[in-house]
């Protein structure tokens, strides 16, 4: 009898044991399903826009302003795929260079690591000091990635009076700029070219004030401010530091935002003026204005509807939250608490210090509007395609795309069931991501491949392709970042 319990012990402990090395999520969603036949369609998207009506229609909304509560603004406009659609044959080439230009993206934000952790160029940023406080401003959120810059823009009013122009937002930048006119060297923009004679608030800053003292690369010239900006993939800005009123919905301003007058300009922005700074440093938009909070929506990559940039409010009571923490040594970046990840309710074997930020500022893992495609270091990604393939045998696998390692033919199906890829956070959340933000078409044939790369940086990167969808609040106050699914 005693031999006999003894055994059943044994064999309780070790039912234990190995129901620990499972580390199942008891309480997540094993698998998801995704729609193939819609998926399909929204890749014949961006090549059914007629240009002119597109246009027309964008200016009769510009001055269209609806009230969605009683202390924000929402103005309806267009994605810029709908306004301008594409130079792209087909949507196999339009996604190799959506990829191509993420790939820039990427470069330019771990060159931007690598220079702080060599203690090159990067110093300790001041608060700029003005004169306003946040207020609840909205503005509208467009996909931009078919127009050359693979960012999300939004319709802007700079200068009194005001000009409309789409600038990119990058929450991983911080310095707000614009073309100016006269141009040394501009880009292609869909609007004029701002004229700053025009404008009757655009003042230049001197030398002397907190806002040039706050620029990372700055020159003084007659008692001037020039700034220089580069983004480590080519890309550059070059002009006068200057300020300037910014307005949203058409009428919701902003006065003396200290913002980039660029006179020689080069890289990856084609289509958009300019950039509007969200990140987390001294002269970023939020910042500038204090704001305790703002939040973004980004629209599916290939759609002609629109969602909102907003300042102020609150994250959403039933959001899913994420601890958000800060790198002393570099302020742009907003960094989660990520502790884990896992496919179909099972957490990968991944060691802590892969999502760790490092006492010299290396590492961790960031939430970025730019990026497209998430990247993991290359053990963590191995980890994660590995496990997502066990749970798609079922499914036809086909060669890879480009950066895409895993793809799959499924031009003959309705519905696959695909096991459940989720984010852990510190704070006990998970966070389980819909079918359609991991496994995207990059064709019109029915080729799908999974939406995650490796990187060989410490570096990673939470994309727009996983967060398209959900509302992205970020807690500044609280330091907080919630993500609410279809509030849109």
């Amino acid at each position: 009898m005693a031999a006999s319990n003894s055994t059943s012990s044994i064999f309780f402990l070790v039912l234990l044991f190995v129901t620990a090395l499972s580390r199942t999520t008891p309480d997540a969603s094993r698998t998801t399903f995704l729609n193939v036949p819609s998926s399909i369609q929204k890749t014949l998207n961006p090549f059914s826009v007629d240009s002119s009506q597109a246009v027309k229609s964008l200016k009769q909304d510009e001055n269209v302003i609806s009230t969605s509560s009683s202390s924000s603004l929402s103005l309806q406009l267009h994605s810029r795929v709908s306004v301008r659609g594409t130079s792209h044959r087909d949507y196999n080439s339009l996604t190799l260079a959506r990829l191509e230009r993420d790939s820039a993206r990427v470069k330019s934000l771990q060159t931007r690591v690598d220079l702080v952790v060599r203690r090159i160029t990067k110093s300790d940023l001041k608060p700029v000091e003005v004169e306003f406080q946040a207020e609840e401003l909205e503005g509208p959120i467009i996909s931009g990635t078919s127009q050359g810059s693979g960012e999300y823009f939004s319709r802007i009013g700079i200068g009194h009076p005001q000009s409309q122009v789409y600038m990119v937002l990058d929450t991983g930048s911080d310095v707000n700029w614009i073309q100016c006119a006269p141009c040394a060297d501009c880009y292609q923009q869909a609007d004029p070219i701002f004229e700053p004679a025009s404008s009757s608030t655009f003042s230049p800053l001197t030398c002397e004030t907190q806002q040039c003292k706050s620029l990372d690369v700055s020159e003084c010239r007659n008692d001037t401010c020039l700034y220089e900006v580069s983004y480590g993939d080519g890309s550059y800005t070059v002009g006068d530091f200057v300020t300037e009123r910014v307005t949203f919905g058409g009428s919701a301003s902003v006065e003396n935002v200290a913002i980039g007058c660029g006179h020689n300009n080069e890289g990856l922005f084609v289509g958009a003026a300019g950039l509007l700074g969200l990140g987390g440093g001294a002269l970023s938009f939020p910042s500038q204005i204090n704001a305790s909070s703002f939040s973004y929506c980004l629209v599916d990559r290939d759609s002609d509807s629109t969602s909102t940039l907003e300042f102020g409010g609150v994250i959403s009571p039933d959001a899913i939250t994420a601890p958000l923490i800060r790198n002393s040594k570099l302020d742009t970046f907003y960094y989660l608490d990520l502790t884990g990840l896992s496919v179909a309710g099972n957490l990968l074997s991944v060691p802590p210090s892969a999502f760790k930020v490092s006492n010299n500022g290396d590492g961790g893992v960031i939430i970025d509007s730019g990026t497209a495609v998430t990247r993991l270091q290359t053990d963590v990604y191995n980890t994660l395609r590995d496990e997502f393939v066990k749970g798609t045998r079922h499914l036809p696998s086909t060669n890879g795309v480009a950066l895409f390692d895993t793809c799959y033919d499924l031009k003959s199906m309705k519905s696959v069931e695909v096991p459940t890829v989720s984010f852990h956070f510190s704070n006990g959340k998970e966070l389980p991501l819909p079918a359609k933000n991991y496994l995207i078409p990059v064709d019109s044939s029915g080729t799908f491949c999974f939406a995650f790369a490796p990187t060989s940086s410490s570096l990673s990167i939470i994309g727009n392709v996983q967060q398209q969808g959900t509302r992205v609040s970020f807690d500044l106050k609280n330091s907080l970042i919630g993500f609410s699914s279809n509030k849109c």
